[in-house]
Order: C-alpha cells, then sequence, then structure tokens
C-alpha cells in the first residue's frame, strides 16, 4: 500500500503542464477584450454625458461643414419631386398649404419641429439609462449609427427642403408666421446647412423613440403613444415643408442600419437584451478615460 502511494506521488510530480506560447496568450486577451466591450454594462453618468455632449457637437460641426451646393441640391429636389408626382405620392404641397391656412395649427407644428426633435430623444435616453441600463449601451449605439450614417447622405446626396425650391410654392411656415426655433430659417438659418434634407433625421431620431419605448415599456398606452410619436413627425416635417416623404424614407433606411450594427455588435436587437447588466466592472474605454484624465 505504501509503494503504491509513492508511485502514484511520483506519477503526479512526473506531470507537466503544458507551456503557453507568448503568441498563443494574446489571442485570448485579445478575445477578452472583445468580449468585455461588448458585454453590456452598467452607464456611468459623467462618460454618458460627456459622450452625447462630444458626439452631437462633432455630428453638427461636421453636418455643417458639409459644402452647400445650392444648385445641385436644387436640381435633387427637383428630381425627387419628379420622382414622387410619378408615384402619386407628391401631396406635400397640398399638405402644406392646408395646415398653414389654419394658424394655431401650424405654428404649434413650427415649435413641435424646433424642439420635440431633442427634447423626447433625450427623454428616452435617460429612460433607458435610468430603468433599463442593461439595454442602454446597446440603444444608444442605434441612435448613434443612424445619425452617424447620415453624415455620409448629406455630403453624398445635397437636398434642398421643399420650401426653397424655385417656383413650386411651398411656403416656409416659419418665416410667414415668425416662429422661433428652426435653424434653417429666419436668423438661424446661416448656423446650419440648407441643404440637408436627405436622410430625414426628424425621423430617423423619432422613429428611434417610437419602437424603443413601443419595445420595452410595459403599458399599453404608452406603447401607443410611442407609434403616434413618429408618425406625428411625419406630419410635421411634410406640413412645414422641411421634407420631402422620400426625405423620411432615408431617415427609415439609417435607423435600419443602426439597428443592424447594434445587432452585429451585441449579438442581440437591445430590448432582448437583459434589463439590468451582468457585468459589474467599468467599461474598458471609461476605465482608460478615467484613467488618463486622473494623471
Amino acid at each position: 500500500m505504501g509503494e503504491a502511494s509513492v508511485k502514484t506521488l511520483e506519477t503526479r510530480t512526473d506531470v507537466s503542464s503544458p507551456t503557453v506560447t507568448e503568441s498563443e496568450a494574446r489571442p485570448a486577451a485579445d478575445r477578452s477584450l472583445l468580449t468585455r466591450l461588448r458585454s453590456p454594462r452598467r452607464p456611468r453618468i459623467w462618460f454618458e454625458v460627456l459622450l452625447i455632449a462630444v458626439s452631437y457637437w462633432t455630428y453638427s460641426l461636421i453636418r455643417n461643414a458639409v459644402p452647400e451646393q445650392k444648385a445641385v441640391a436644387l436640381a435633387n429636389a427637383d428630381w425627387i419631386w419628379g420622382v414622387e408626382r410619378t408615384l402619386g405620392i407628391a401631396v406635400e404641397q397640398s399638405i402644406n398649404h392646408a395646415v398653414n391656412s389654419v394658424t394655431w395649427l401650424i405654428v404649434g407644428m413650427n415649435y413641435y419641429y424646433a424642439t420635440l426633435h431633442f427634447v423626447v430623444t433625450i427623454g428616452v435616453l435617460v429612460w433607458i439609462y435610468r430603468f433599463h441600463p442593461g439595454r442602454y449601451a446597446a440603444t444608444r449605439m442605434v441612435l448613434f449609427a443612424t445619425t452617424g450614417v447620415a453624415l455620409v447622405g448629406y455630403f453624398f446626396y445635397p437636398l434642398a427642403p421643399p420650401r426653397l425650391m424655385n417656383g413650386q410654392d411651398f411656403i416656409d411656415t416659419v418665416l410667414v408666421h415668425h416662429t422661433w426655433g428652426s435653424m434653417a430659417s429666419g436668423n438661424l438659418k446661416h448656423m446650419s446647412n440648407q441643404y440637408a434634407a436627405m436622410p430625414s433625421m426628424h425621423i430617423g431620431w423619432s422613429l428611434w423613440c417610437g419602437l424603443t419605448i413601443f419595445a420595452i415599456a410595459s403599458a399599453p398606452w404608452v406603447r401607443i403613444l410611442g407609434l403616434l410619436y413618429p408618425t406625428a413627425t411625419l406630419v410635421v416635417i411634410v406640413a412645414t415643408a422641411n421634407h420631402f416623404w422620400l426625405d423620411a424614407v432615408g431617415g427609415m433606411l439609417c435607423l435600419a442600419f443602426g439597428y443592424a450594427l447594434s445587432r452585429a455588435w451585441y449579438g442581440s436587437l437591445p430590448h432582448r437584451l437583459p434589463r439590468h447588466p451582468r457585468a459589474v466592472d467599468r467599461h474598458p474605454v471609461a476605465a482608460a478615460l478615467a484613467n488618463r484624465f486622473s494623471r
């Protein structure tokens, strides 16, 4: 019995661990970092505020830096209008004139166009951040990717909004009713690119809000309101002569790209991710920024 024990110990002693080379260890470390980057984490308020502020500033800077190609933009607007007339969906002018005849309604739409685009979007981000932190990063990626790919459209396809077309009798409702807030009319028009109508980010963002609310909210009336928001936005952008119907289609395509990218990165659509994140450590990007600023 003693001899057997000695042999067993000798056998265990002779067994050596396999040697892990540096080249084999590096891919494992890379995979670990990639897994950490793709794992939903509880968002940090300071990082999110900084990220959103810098991202929107960059988006505005790039959007307004796109050359205002007036002749091309007007020619593209004429082409879009011609296509819609051929398809029998060129009703923007009729809606524009009909709604403009009801002063209180068009004034309300002007303010809707100028404010809710930001207020509702930020509100949905805050709601997801507060009550669905596990889905926040993926949902935010959809919004950021949608906005980012829209910049490509502004650069390669300058498009004048209907209210700036020549000889089509569209009404610029902001100018006519002297309402505040449009970065594309009045005294503020020089601060914004006039010919960045395709795609419509009013539709891209509002549909992002609506689908997020519909997919995540539990109360039926809230889900219905979520779907009504992008529908109302579509009516507003047409009635105020800021966009064509096809601009809205462009915004939808950008949103589809955003959802595809988010799903590819996180492996699931945002609303199907856990409500609360499993990972509790800091996001690698946030940790890197924190270390950099603490020096």
